[in-house]
Formats: C-alpha cells, structure tokens, sequence
C-alpha cells in the first residue's frame, strides 16, 4: 500500500524534471565576432562585424538586438547597423557575416578598457523577442599619441642661440 502512494509522487517528480530539461537549451545561432577585441584613440571609429551560424533545425527570424557596453558611464558613440546590415531569417546551416555595429572614440575620451555584450533577439516567428544568440566584445581606449612639434618658446630659444653662434662667427670672420 505505502508503494501506490510513493508511485505518484515519483511519476510527478520524473515528469517535471523531462519538462524542465525540454525547455532549457541552447541558443539556436552561434555569434562570434571577427574581430572581438578592437582598439583606438580618440577620433578612431571601430567597426565590429560579426558571423552567425545557424545551429538548430528550424528557421531563426532576426527580430531586434541588444548592445551594452560596461561600464556603463562612458562617452563612446555606438551606432547600431543591426537593421541596416542583418539578415531577416537564418534556415537551418546557414551563416552570414555582416557590420553589427560602430564605436566611435571622441576626443578627450580617457584611456581605459571597456566590456561589451552583443544579443540577437528573434525566434520562429516575426514576433518574437528572445535570446538567440549571444557574444562579448572588447574596446580599448588608448592615450592620444604625442606630436612632435616644439612648444613656441623652444624655437624662439634656438633661434636666439643661432642668431648669436653667427654673430660671434661673424665678428671673429671681421676681425
């Protein structure tokens, strides 16, 4: 008798935990980045271009995406070419490489390292809006170079000090 009331409770627990595991997969479309780490001054633009790979056995519709960069409080430029540049649809084993997005540096941007995250959003339908794909991205914001042009107060220096080598010179020369 104890075993018919041990029977439900083990049918419930087996069938919940089959449901749990159907429902949790991967995301259907492998993002990478061609060149995930980038790095500039300021006034440089990067440009991430990104290829996706349909991993699954149904069509991935391209729905929206979603682009952080961290940490959050910075003066990069994003501008998104999601819907400019991306495919509409992926059917089974296709791939497509194409511009996802641009950072632009603007001058005076301190030097520092800054993470991002790049999300397709989409599914089976033109109405849906979940996780599809996902990669991560680095930008690195380097130190302005040095120019090598004198301050205005060095070149009157060295003018001053030729002036005098050739006055000297030219009283010995007189002499």
């Amino acid at each position: 008798m104890k075993s018919m009331r041990i029977l439900p409770v083990l049918f419930l627990t087996i069938a919940c935990f089959l449901l749990t595991t159907a429902t949790a997969k991967a995301d259907p479309l492998s993002v990478i980045f061609t060149q995930g780490y980038q790095y500039g001054a300021g006034g440089d633009t990067l440009t991430f271009d990104v290829k996706v790979i349909h991993d699954s056995q149904t069509v991935v519709n391209f729905n929206s995406d979603s682009l952080n960069i961290y940490p959050t409080l910075n003066n990069l430029v994003v501008t998104d070419e999601f819907f400019a540049n991306s495919p509409f649809f992926l059917n089974p084993g296709d791939s497509s490489t194409y511009e996802a997005f641009t950072v632009f540096i603007p001058n005076g941007t301190p030097a520092g390292a800054f993470d991002g995250q790049y999300q397709i959003l989409g599914g089976a339908t033109e109405s849906e809006f979940g996780e599809v794909g996902v990669a991560t991205f680095n930008v690195e914001v380097t130190p302005p170079l040095s120019s090598a042009t004198p301050e205005p107060s060095s070149l009157v220096l060295l003018v001053t000090g030729l002036a005098g080598l050739g006055g000297a010179l030219r009283r010995r020369m007189a002499r």
